[in-house]
């Protein structure tokens, strides 16, 4: 025992023989003391002769003293630190040395002391740290964490090399130093890495237009093109080893690893555009929604979140992939436009159940967004009309100082509707038990006219026509949501039609539906289908004059005068129109909305944006004719719309910033 001590010992003496010779030799410390001594009597000396003779000279070897001055002190403390470190080491290696409990152990360990320099290692640490000893270094130049970082009771996991280790640290009282353990985890650690990426991931796949691309087809046609939707998507689940279940003629199970995600997201769902490519018809195209479902607690929630996802991709129009994770979704594609249904089943449907809660309800209150449009103010002028020749009392929440609309309102408080439109204050004082809270053109509770009606109303019932946002009305019990409509005048003069024909409208709020239908669309030249014309005919039949309607959409010449001049000030950027105004005016939100649809009507444009300030909120008006999908671009700031025209608010930032 007595032999391995002095082995032990005697190798750390013959590695620091040099060094610890000059720390007991006296001649070595006397001459250094002298050194150290001579030469601060000698530059002093030399320091006050230079200043008597020449003061420019002295200050010339004043800068050069205090260097060579602090430089000795900084050679001497570093000495003693040394000096310090070394005798340490060799009383542990005494004191463990006797006991071996360390040297046995198998995993690595270091000693430190206070001050954080390591005063001894096991052979083990010295193996993972590359085989070199790191006795007298400072810990925190190893691992770039503090001492105090460590415990014994919460682990901190550290890297080194390309293992990771969770180190357990323990501070002794007695000799004020620190006895770290450190516990290879790497293979536990790829071992959890590699069970989550097995994880399943749930897919549901949808056709969107599958009846109406076979409709009127031979059969041999169908057969080949439900052949090449089935290869197309047999090949993307082969090519990420899954598996695929049919479940309908246009509906797929697919079962993958979430390893393959990542890939399939960096590739933005390729899948997507090879179905549109099966038949090659822009216009006219396959178009596929996906569901995924990710990263759940088992796969019973895994498949529910991919019924979520399902839900969200169809409710923004298709042709998109929407992935739900437990913290938000993720969404891909949705390029083309909304498929257009033919079957009005699901109006019909929609209009009884909407019906039987009017004649249950004690009274009806209508509210569109905040900032209301034609669309939204139209829309719940025609509803509201329609509930009161059935005898219920209804009511539309409007601010008037806000809207956009102010002309419609006008209009119709002038034919007897001034105590139907009413404030939000008014509206809350108005609210009954079984009062139905009927909410037009958005579905996100951020946008109502009035957070705290919605908050006080049980029966609520939403009807828009906007791609479906993540935030949206959960707890309706009527979610009336169809991205492929014009507007949402178009859905209620659909409802309208299956309420009855004793609850006819009238030509003054058949046009209100048709200022509605006629602003989304710009005239019938965006975003128009079978349906936009057959709810317009129906309008002019029952007598809505396009005239009237016209009259509506008229401004003065100052308002024209400032949206000429957002036009002019117009930039062009890779087929996109970009306008910015430092116009603050009540009738600036009016003003950008035409101006972005003015510009549109420049030759290669493709989409347009104005950007204005309000109330310290920079503003961003978009439009598009296709071919973008300015509802992505806004939602992704925070905003929202559909493919065609979306706006979003920017807080925090100027319009210079917002621009660039």
């Amino acid at each position: 025992m007595f032999y391995k001590k002095y082995k032990k010992i005697d190798g750390i003496i013959a590695n620091n023989k040099k060094f610890l010779k000059n720390c007991f030799d006296k001649k070595f410390l006397i001459m250094l003391k002298v050194c150290f001594v001579f030469f601060t009597l000698l530059f002093s000396a030399l320091f006050f002769i230079a200043s008597l003779y020449s003061f420019k000279i002295f200050l010339v070897l004043l800068p050069f003293v205090f260097i060579f001055y602090f430089y000795l002190l900084f050679i001497f403390f570093k000495f003693l630190e040394k000096k310090d470190v070394v005798l340490k080491q060799l009383y542990f290696d005494f004191k463990l040395e006797g006991k071996n409990d360390f040297k046995k152990l198998l995993v690595p360990v270091v000693v430190c002391s206070k001050e954080g320099f390591i005063l001894w290692e096991n052979d083990c640490f010295r193996n993972i740290m590359g085989g070199r000893s790191l006795v007298g270094e400072n810990f925190k130049n190893i691992l770039k964490k503090q001492l105090s970082e460590f415990s014994y009771d919460k682990p901190e996991s550290v890297f080194i090399e390309d293992k990771c280790f969770r180190v357990f640290s323990k501070y002794l009282e007695t000799s004020s130093t620190y006895v770290l353990y450190f516990e290879d985890i790497s293979l536990y650690i790829s071992l959890r890495e590699e069970y989550r990426l097995s994880k399943p991931c749930v897919f549901y796949i949808i056709v969107d237009n599958y009846k109406e691309i076979l409709a009127n087809r031979k059969d041999s046609e169908k057969s080949v093109l439900i052949g090449e939707i089935d290869n197309v998507i047999e090949e993307f689940v082969d090519s990420y080893m899954g598996f695929m279940q049919k479940l309908r003629e246009n509906e797929f199970l697919v079962v993958l690893e979430v390893r393959h995600l990542k890939s399939i997201c960096k590739n933005k769902f390729s899948i997507l555009k090879s179905v549109r490519d099966i038949m090659g018809d822009e216009n006219f195209c396959l178009t596929l929604s996906i569901g995924v479902g990710a990263y759940a607690s088992s796969l019973n929630e895994c498949a529910k979140f991919s019924l979520q996802a399902l839900d969200m991709a169809l409710g923004r129009g298709g042709d998109q992939a929407a992935i739900k994770t437990p913290n938000n979704f993720e969404f891909f594609g949705g390029t083309s436009k909304g498929v257009e249904k033919n079957t009005r089943v699901r109006a019909r449907v929609i209009a009884k159940a909407l019906s039987k809660l009017i004649f249950d309800a004690d009274n009806v209150i209508l509210m569109g967004h905040k900032f209301g449009d034609l669309d939204s103010v139209g829309s719940a002028i025609g509803l509201a009309s329609v509930i009161r020749k059935m005898g219920k009392k209804s009511y539309i929440v409007a601010d008037y100082s806000k809207s956009l609309a102010k002309s419609l309102i006008d209009s119709f408080k002038k034919q007897g509707f001034s105590d139907v439109i009413v404030n939000e204050k008014a509206a809350i004082e108005l609210l009954k038990f079984n009062t139905l809270l009927i909410i037009v053109d958005t579905h996100n509770p951020k946008f109502i006219e009035s957070y705290e009606l919605y908050e006080n109303c049980k029966n609520v019932v939403v009807i828009d026509h906007h791609r479906k946002m993540v935030d949206a009305i959960s707890d309706a019990v009527i979610f009336y949501h169809e991205p492929y409509a014009s507007s949402t005048s178009e859905l209620v003069c659909e409802l309208i039609q299956y309420f009855g024909e004793q609850y006819k409208l009238s030509s003054k709020e058949a046009e209100a539906l048709l200022c509605g239908i006629m602003l989304d669309t710009k005239n019938f030249t965006v975003k128009v289908g079978v349906r936009t014309f057959e709810a317009a005919a129906y309008l002019r039949r029952i007598g809505a004059d396009t005239v009237a309607v016209k009259k509506f959409f008229s401004s003065s010449i100052e308002l024209y005068t400032k949206r000429t001049k957002i036009v002019t000030n117009a930039k062009i950027y890779k087929n996109c129109a970009i306008s910015t105004t430092d116009l603050e005016t009540k009738d600036v939100r009016l003003i950008c909305p035409q101006a972005a649809d003015e510009l549109l009507k420049i030759e290669d444009i493709e989409a347009s944006f104005v950007i204005y300030s309000l109330d310290g909120v920079v503003n961003i008006t978009s439009r598009s004719l296709g071919k973008f999908n300015v509802q992505v671009i806004m939602e992704y700031l925070g905003g929202g719309g559909h493919q065609l025209q979306a706006a979003c608010q920017i807080k925090g930032t100027t319009i210079e910033e917002a621009k660039e």
